[in-house]
């Protein structure tokens, strides 16, 4: 009974969900324009918009296992702070790139402080969350990441809508990120010893191992996602000719996240990890299947809600179950390994979605997205669900 009474809204706690909240407004604010900002500023061609773009992941999942390792082998507040500096100082790079190949070079640059600082953040966010509430809690840290993507793209397309200044939008990035960068330095963590690692290093300090098909799993949803998130606002516009509703459907699906999370939360305190991703998985692959199947004003809308919907029950059940088979000196490598999987799917939907809408269409390149999630979900019922379940560790 005295671990139900543990505190889980505390000061350090909200201080991190703040600079998470910072961290992914800066982020989501740019994220639906960018092909239009290729496209319209610098003429590239839908194929040239998926490689430039995908650049920015690639190098995040090049950096992920590298940060999981320094979160555990050293002081975290320390690797926080120089992580998420640099990724607040890149956005200044964008004011500076005046053609396509600087922009590019920044934008894949940019993607090594955004992997390592996701990683380290989340896992300060977990020290300083009391034990007994873990689960519930990192089910609520989300909660940020929602929050952002609710607002900011919404005010991205306002804020281009009425100045069709880009400019203007990569200072608001830079400002809010350094803002996320001032809130972290304020939070204090509990003391920890650090354990040097007298063992050799082996791939298992880089990438959990024992999480493998989790992460592979994990790549299925993260290209479906990729797709939606860089081609809806051309879909939109080209395709569909809704020009104002991108900021809207961006809104609805965070709001279903929001939603499935609060609902969820439950369900993650009672350590039903299983539950809650089998719901997720099965509304998700309902959602893009709507979009895609329904081209209409209801079928656009409705599939932004159940995506939220899904993937707010998804990723947090994901990211308990893989750190429930990792040991306590591996949550950061756990919380990197998952994070690796989303990139390399956000990469490939990124960067194979530019190519089959190049060649075919965005309206078959959103068919691939919901072809692939079907995929995702039945291996996660046929073999991921089992695998967690035959690897889970008692905490």
């Amino acid at each position: 009974m005295t671990e139900q009474r543990e505190k889980l809204w505390n000061s350090n706690y909200v201080k991190v969900m703040t600079a998470n909240f910072s961290l992914f407004f800066a982020f989501y604010l740019l994220t639906p324009l960018l092909p239009l900002y290729l496209s319209e500023t610098f003429h590239a061609t839908k194929d040239v918009i998926g490689i430039v773009l995908s650049g920015y992941t690639i190098t995040a999942l090049i950096f992920r296992p590298f940060s999981g390792f320094f979160v555990d082998s050293f002081p975290r507040k320390k690797v926080l702070m120089i992580c998420f500096f640099f990724f607040a100082i890149f956005f200044a790079g964008y004011l500076a790139a005046s053609t396509l190949l600087l922009f590019t070079i920044v934008r894949t640059l940019h993607g090594g402080p955004f992997g390592s600082v996701t990683v380290a953040n989340s896992t300060v966010a977990i020290d300083v969350l009391p034990s007994s509430r873990r689960n519930e809690g990192i089910g609520y840290y989300g909660l940020s990441n929602n929050l952002a993507m609710a607002i900011a793209p919404t005010i991205g397309i306002f804020i281009y809508k009425y100045t069709m200044n880009f400019e203007l939008l990569f200072w608001i990035a830079l400002i809010v990120a350094f803002v996320g960068l001032a809130t972290d330095a304020t939070v204090k963590l509990p003391p920890k010893e650090i354990v040097k690692n007298k063992e050799k290093i082996s791939w298992d300090r880089f990438f959990l191992l024992k999480g493998w098909m989790l992460g592979a799993n994990m790549i299925f949803f993260g290209l479906c996602f990729g797709i939606l998130s860089n081609y809806l606002a051309i879909y939109s516009k080209e395709v569909m000719g809704i020009t104002g509703g991108t900021g809207s459907y961006f809104m609805l699906l965070s709001i279903g996240l929001i939603l499935s999370r609060l609902q969820g939360s439950k369900g993650l305190r009672q350590g039903r990890l299983t539950h809650n991703a089998s719901e997720g998985v099965i509304i998700s692959l309902i959602g893009y299947t709507l979009f895609i199947a329904l081209p209409n004003f209801y079928g656009y809308y409705l599939s932004a809600l159940l995506i939220g919907l899904g993937n707010g029950h998804m990723w947090p059940a994901f990211q308990n179950m893989i750190i429930s088979v990792a040991n306590h000196n591996e949550r950061g490598t756990a919380n990197s390994t998952i994070l690796i999987s989303w990139d390399i799917g956000m990469g490939l939907g990124i960067l194979v979605g530019g190519v089959v809408a190049e060649h075919f269409g965005y309206s078959a390149a959103f068919w691939f997205m919901a072809a692939i999630n079907l995929v995702g979900v039945v291996m996660y019922f046929l073999s991921t669900k089992d695998f967690f379940l035959k690897r889970r560790l008692e905490q």
